[in-house]
């Protein structure tokens, strides 16, 4: 049974995994979206869907809210906005998705799973799988998910 316990420590069995774009493997090699994709492919045995190519970069204005749309149709969707807007006072508990838009006009285009109050594991060039503080990042907040399955108390 997937409970928010075990995505959180299934989260954190991929801190110090290197980044490496569009890769998901534990210990080898991931971005920010492969470390869901391998905590997802984890909890429930498989992945729902193969993502098509991305860019590394954060500044991406296309029309189309790709990773947005693919956490609404693989995850529950909790809280979101429309592109431009940003997430305030949102409520999120360890195990939850957040994806975050790093600019204002760009889509989203980062995602993590929430540890704590304040902290989350996420995957970023330079650094990696790791666990840090929301802080900065909550501003950037466009939507709130939860795995297949969770309850919300």
């Amino acid at each position: 049974m997937v409970t928010r316990d075990l995505i959180v420590a299934t989260a954190r069995n991929w801190v110090g995994t290197p980044y490496h774009h569009q890769a998901a493997v534990r210990g080898a090699g991931c971005d920010c979206l492969g470390m869901i994709r391998g905590v997802y492919r984890e909890l429930y045995g498989s992945e729902p869907e193969q993502p098509p190519p991305y860019t590394p970069t954060w500044g991406d204005y296309s029309a189309e809210e790709l990773m947005l749309g693919a956490a609404r149709r693989h995850l529950v969707e909790v809280a979101s906005v429309h592109k431009g807007l940003v997430l305030r006072n949102a409520v999120w508990l360890p195990g939850d998705v957040l994806l975050f838009r790093p600019r204002p006009d760009a889509v989203a285009k980062h995602c993590a799973v929430v540890t704590g109050p304040d902290s989350m594991v996420h995957s970023y060039t330079g650094v990696g799988v790791t666990e840090t503080s929301i802080g900065i990042w909550a501003k950037r907040v466009v939507g709130v998910f939860s795995f297949p399955g969770i309850d919300r108390e």
